[in-house]
């Protein structure tokens, strides 16, 4: 009996996670969120990396290298929600800035556009 592609065989398993990152990220309104804000909110990246277990177990995650080697990434959350987002949304960067205590930052803004389904 062949081997069930894991993209088939957890289908929900991985909506579920698709999710979970969603609710940590927190998007706006515009359903973005920077680069400034991931960095700098460590309860998030806990979360997301909190989150390797379950991703090693239903997702292939050979080319993830933020689940296969976390230590050797600079943000390896970063890496897991473009790679787990990337299934069902499009993502845009963009350059930005934030204002925080009357300094300018300037960091990366992620849009997250939900991806159309193709009819033919």
């Amino acid at each position: 009996m062949p081997n069930i592609k894991k993209i088939v065989k957890y289908k929900k398993q991985q909506a579920e996670i698709l999710d979970k990152i969603i609710n940590i990220l927190e998007l706006d309104d515009e359903n973005s969120t920077t680069l400034y804000e991931l960095d700098t909110n460590k309860n998030k990246q806990k979360k997301i990396l909190d989150l390797i277990p379950d991703i090693r177990k239903y997702f292939s995650y050979a080319c993830m290298k933020g689940v296969r080697e976390p230590e050797k990434v600079k943000r390896p959350h970063l890496s897991i929600i473009k790679h787990i987002m990337k299934s069902k949304y499009n993502i845009y960067n963009s350059d930005h800035r934030v204002i925080i205590n009357d300094d300018k930052i300037r960091t990366t803004k992620y849009i997250f556009i939900k991806k159309q389904l193709k009819i033919y």
